[in-house]
Parts: structure tokens; sequence; C-alpha cells
């Protein structure tokens, strides 16, 4: 399952070990020093390495190298399952000094520090069982040109996941290339600025083929309304349904056609995006619980070939998710995310009865992004859509779409033993989607985003890389050539 990835955030954790202390693991093994930094003569090894992986939870956002290139705004993160790995390849052998791990909040309760010299066999330097996340420093003494961090034990439900991986000591190292001064864990209109020492190199630079950074644009549309209609399922039969909540259109109701949705002018960023969405009311007892603002809804590509997603057709419409599913089935859907998730609580498949005061409850889940090519609908409302085989789309639905990936947020926190939604528990969680946009804004966006490998924002812009431009201009028109 796919976490989202976070912006930069730190906990101040005291000093769980002396930098003094010294725990004997056997020849060759050293020990946790504390955050004390590295003596002067030595080097930092590790930037810019050929990085490696066990896994790695989400693709383009967390990849193993994002723990090796100077930015500590960037990170590795792991599926969450016991053991993984993170390993970086000095490119020579080296004589080793201290690893610097940099944490984030999905820390290792228990792993080790390996070296190798050949990348086949491995010595365990540094064990723990006590790891306390934040920073920890592993004083290491080895030559090898391989390092590794091998999770045993996570301390979260998620994966392992590392801002950065610092190796310092004496001797060559380190790649040669650094990585784009590219930041996923902002979100768009935050500055882009990073830290002091980031690596930052020419902004002409684009990702080569097949490399993108990212490939998704943002559709971000505010509640408008709810109503126990359905256009899709009971089209033509108010009050059949069980109450929904709507985004960005208006006129979403039982009786809803493409024409009438394109009348309406629409409660979202980008005006040409009069598409209806909606999915089932939360409660909390009998109070409903509505997202406040407007809410993220990503057109990604679903497909390993993303320069090969065309836009929706106009009124293609479907229904993700089943109000029917049992708790397994809603786990291991292709399209669920992550389920529910609150506070340091996730990978919930049925709604929690609590989250920490203040927080908020969040869901993610991701559409089919294969079409048939032939209807717009169907009985069923999902059988004309499939979501891609091994990042491919298969020959009964050829069609790569956009993939859509809605992130709700809700306002509720504390006690809620007394949450359901409109449909029942949490794993009946469903969404639908009736395509209206403008055919040229919607083809602006996803051939200069989605088949540009960019990251944009819901005028197209990645401010990552503003070199490529937008999409749309200040009236969130379509520029030409996109």
């Amino acid at each position: 399952m796919i976490r989202p990835v976070p912006k930069r955030r730190r906990s101040i954790r005291a000093a769980a070990v002396s930098m003094f202390s010294v725990a004997a693991l056997g020849a060759g093994s050293l020990v946790l020093v504390g955050t004390s930094p590295a003596a002067a003569a030595d080097t930092l090894l590790s930037q810019y390495g050929t990085a490696s992986a066990s896994s790695v939870e989400n693709g383009d956002y967390t990849p193993a190298s994002a723990a090796f290139d100077g930015s500590s705004r960037t990170r590795w993160s792991s599926l969450a399952t016991d053991p993984q790995w993170l390993e970086v390849d000095l490119g020579a052998p080296a004589s080793l000094t201290k690893v610097e791990l940099d944490w984030e909040a999905a820390y290792a309760s228990a792993y080790r520090i390996q070296t190798s010299t050949d990348n086949v066999t491995w010595t365990t330097a540094y064990s723990t069982t006590t790891g306390k996340g934040g920073v920890e420093s592993v004083a290491v003494v080895a030559s090898a040109r391989y390092v590794r961090m091998y999770g045993t034990a996570r301390a979260t439900g998620y994966g392992y996941s590392l801002w950065e991986l610092k190796v310092f000591g004496t001797g060559a190292g380190g790649g040669s290339t650094p990585m784009p001064a590219f930041n996923p864990n902002l979100d768009p209109g935050e500055s882009a600025t990073l830290p002091a020492g980031s690596p930052v190199i020419p902004s002409t630079y684009v990702p080569p083929p097949g490399q993108p950074t990212h490939h998704e644009f943002q559709a971000n549309c505010a509640v408008t309304h709810e109503a126990t209609v359905d256009p899709i399922v009971f089209p033509k039969l108010p009050g059949a349904s069980h109450d929904h909540t709507f985004l960005g259109n208006h006129r979403v109701d039982a009786f809803s056609t493409t024409g009438s949705l394109s009348a309406d002018t629409p409660d979202c960023t980008t005006p040409g995006d009069h598409s209806g969405y909606w999915f089932p009311t939360l409660y909390n007892g009998d109070t409903r619980i509505l997202p406040v603002g407007r809410q993220v809804i990503y057109y990604k590509s679903g497909v390993s070939d993303y320069r090969s997603v065309v836009p929706f057709p106009k009124g293609l419409r479907f229904v993700v998710g089943d109000p029917r599913a049992t708790e397994a089935q809603f786990r291991q859907s292709p399209g669920a995310v992550e389920g529910w998730e609150c506070g340091n609580a996730a990978y919930s498949w049925d709604l929690p009865t609590s989250c920490a005061p203040g927080s908020d409850l969040v869901v993610r889940y991701q559409a089919p992004s294969c079409w048939d090519g032939i209807h717009l609908d169907v009985p069923g409302h999902k059988s004309h859509m499939a979501y891609p085989v091994d990042g491919h789309c298969t020959t009964d639905h050829p069609v790569a779409v956009p993939m859509l990936e809605f992130k709700m947020a809700f306002p509720v926190s504390g006690n809620l033993s007394g949450l359901r939604l409109a449909s029942g528990r949490g794993y009946t969680w469903h969404y639908d989607f009736f395509n209206a946009w403008e055919p040229d804004v919607l083809y602006a966006l996803v051939k200069h985003c989605i088949d540009g490998g960019l990251q944009c924002n819901p005028r197209g812009f990645d401010q990552y890389k503003p070199d490529r431009g937008a999409a749309l201009d200040e009236n969130y028109r379509p520029l030409p050539n996109p």
C-alpha cells in the first residue's frame, strides 16, 4: 500500500545514548554514539552513490536514491513488511568511520548496519533492537565498498523511511552526478527553496525518458452539497441512494447529464473541470463530517509508459470500490492505497475508533486506469474500466487514461467510536466519477503534466521545473502547444 509523501516533519528526541558509550558487538562491531559529528578527517562518501533497496513504497516518489541526494526533504521508504534493506555502492573500497541515519517518522526499532566488499558477503558492523528514530549516528570501523541498513523490525505501521543515510570515512566514494533539485514533499504553491547545501543543478534539467520524477496533476475541488442521489447508479431516482458528499460541481443530482454538468461553474481551482466527484457521507453519530476546503484529486499515470496516457472521453463515468465490499476485499483491492489513517495510525481497513486530537482522518484510493475504448458506461458501472496488469493495459482494456486518486481529509479526531459511512463500515468506502471536463483543458493538462513526466498544480505548472512552463494561462485556458 502506498503512503502519501509527507512534508518534512521532525520530532525532537532526547539523546538516549551517551556520546561516549561503547557496546561491544563482537569482532569488528562498533557502537551507537549519539549524534556526535564525524572526525575532522572524515569525508561524506555516500552522496550520489549508486543506491538500491529491497523495495520502494511509492516508485518515483520515494526511490532509494532519495536517501543519498543530500536533501533533507526527499526520502526513501519501503513496503510495510519485514525485513527490508537500503544499500549504497561507494564506488570503490573505503575506510569507514561512521554511518548517520536521518529517519522520517517511520523508523526502525531494530536494524543492522552491514558492510561488504563484493555485494555478496555481508558483515554486521552494528546491531540494535532499541532504535529511537530521529538522527542516529553509528560508529563503524571497516574497509568496504558497499554499506546497507538492514531493518528487521518497524516502529510504526508504515515501512522503513529515511530522509538521508550518510556514510563517512576516508578514501574514494560518492557518485559524480547530483540529483535534481526536486522536492516532492512540498504542496503546490509552497516555497520550493531547499536548505543550504542541498544539491542544485541548472533549471534546464529534464529527466531522462522513462525516469520522470512525477507524472501527475491535481484537480482541487471543494464540497458543494450532500444528497441522497447518485446519477450513475440510480439515474432519475432521487432519494434512491444512501447519502453522498459531492465535490466541485453544484449541479450533480439524480438527473445529471454531461450537458447539465457542463453548464455549472464548479468550485474547483481549474474552472474547466465540470466533472462530478462524490462519495458516501461520513458521520460521527448523527453528525455529518464534511471535508473543509478544496480536496486533492490526483490525475496520474497508472501505467509504466506514462507517455501513452490519453484524456478521458467526455461523458465517461464509473464507480471505484464497492459499498458491499468485505474488509478483505477492500484490503486486497488494487485500488486501495492505505485504507484509513490519522495521527500515527495507518493501514486501517475499517474506520478507527480514535484519532490523535487535532489530526485529520484521511483516506486514499486509486481508480482503474485502463478503458475498453468503447463504452462510456456499462451495467454495474465498472467493467468498462480495469486496473493495469504489471504496469500495462491489457488487450480487452487497451486505452490508458488518467488514474484518479482521491485524497480526502475529514476534520474529525478524538473518540471516533460513533464513526460510520452512509454506506456502512469503513471498508465500504467508494467513489463515483462523471467526466465533464472541457476537452481542451483536460487535454492540455494530460499531455503537459502526465505525458510530460511532471508534478503539476491545477494550472499545470511544476514548481520544481519552472523552465517547462505551464499547461494553462493565468485564466486557466490552454496555452499553445503545452
